[in-house]
């Protein structure tokens, strides 16, 4: 059975262009990108090029990238290092942010007790209250960093980078926004965005798993987070992953190079999926914000009914791939976090996050319709 596979928002298929060039480097380019001989020197150079091209994709300076082993290292990397290195003591954010960001935050509240941990409130579609943040901003002038993702990775609302950091701005306030969801699916750049800190990870664009950036505004440089060597401007400890940058960096330019065509692709394949849905599943309500959010998400939510207790599990033995939520939290019963800082413990419904990228097609979500009306309609 041929599977189909509609899980994108958790990781995407490694593109095979990207494959080929991390097999060369595997192959040929074998040294460690600190020694000073030839094959030292060919590996450093490739390290430097790869930070080239996410600098030039992100219109940033070359020395504000750091390459780390993803987005949740970067995220830890920002939040407790602007607690210890940047003085702050006060952090804003929202209770529907990726566990990396909320865990680290109980982290910095059991370990540093004098820092306030503050979560925004919601609006239904997932939006975090910006008069509220304002509000916060005005009141207290403590130092403050402002932690909030740019795309939801469950429900897809998104917020206006432009708009939160140019608030923070205005009243002094360190902005870090988890970008792991858009970095490749919506230009970023910035040299205009007046955003501190953003956080990639290569296995979201089609790149391989394990490695990922981080971008540290110039002005606020913080100490390293990993010890044990003067990798990446002595910012990380530990032989720089060579042929993972080099597939990151690829992976990055042909997201941007091709981005165009793959939007319109998957923004077609998503309003065919709304219009059938609309049509045979009126029973069907959404979570998030599905007019403006992030293209490449859904997420659904059917009434609990026995025919839909096992959605996701039946959905599975009929080859069709989704997920009811992060990918992080698997191997847990605790349910998603993020659904229920929008609707409380209700257990009336269950959800269906469908993600696409574009290797898929529409056959592919017409299989995955028909498979739901097999199973729903039983």
């Amino acid at each position: 059975m041929s599977r189909i596979y509609l899980d994108n928002a958790a990781t995407t298929p490694l593109d095979p262009t990207v494959a080929d060039a991390m097999m060369h480097v595997m192959q040929q380019h074998y040294g460690n990108p600190s020694s000073i001989h030839a094959e030292g020197r060919q590996a450093r150079t490739l390290v430097e090029q790869a930070r080239r091209t996410v600098a030039h994709h992100l219109r940033a300076s070359i020395g504000d990238v750091f390459f780390t082993s993803g987005g949740t290292e970067s995220s830890n990397m920002v939040l407790k290092g602007a607690v210890r290195d940047l003085g702050i003591t006060r952090i804003i954010s929202s209770p529907i942010e990726h566990h990396c960001v909320l865990h680290s935050l109980d982290y910095l509240k059991q370990h540093y007790p004098q820092v306030e941990i503050v979560l925004l409130p919601l609006s239904d579609t997932g939006h975090p209250d910006i008069s509220v943040l304002e509000h916060l901003l005005q009141a207290d002038d403590r130092p403050t960093l402002v932690s909030l993702m740019h795309a939801n990775n469950e429900i897809g609302t998104r917020i206006d980078l432009q708009q939160f950091g140019q608030l923070c701005q205005q009243y002094g306030a360190l902005f870090h926004s988890d970008t792991v969801q858009t970095i490749g699916f919506y230009p970023i750049d910035l040299s205009q965005l007046p955003v501190h800190f953003i956080t990639g990870s290569a296995h979201k664009f089609h790149g391989p798993k394990g490695v990922g950036f981080v971008y540290i505004n110039g002005s606020h440089q913080l100490k390293p987070f990993i010890d044990g060597g003067a990798q990446e401007r002595n910012m990380r400890g530990g032989t720089e992953n060579v042929y993972g940058v080099t597939g990151l960096a690829k992976a990055l330019d042909l997201a941007y190079t091709h981005l165009p065509q793959r939007e319109a692709h998957i923004r077609e394949l998503r309003a065919y999926l709304l219009e059938e849905l609309a049509l045979h599943f009126p029973q069907v309500t959404f979570n998030g914000d599905v007019a403006q959010g992030h293209y490449k998400v859904l997420n659904l939510r059917f009434p609990l009914s026995p025919a839909t207790e096992l959605l996701l599990f039946n959905l599975d033995i009929a080859g069709i791939s989704v997920s009811g939520g992060s990918a992080c939290s698997s191997g847990t019963d605790t349910g998603s976090h993020v659904i229920r800082a929008l609707r409380g413990d209700a257990d009336d419904a269950v959800n269906l996050r469908v993600s696409f990228s574009h290797y898929n097609t529409q056959q592919d979500v017409a299989s995955f319709l028909s498979a739901l009306r097999g199973i729903v309609e039983k």
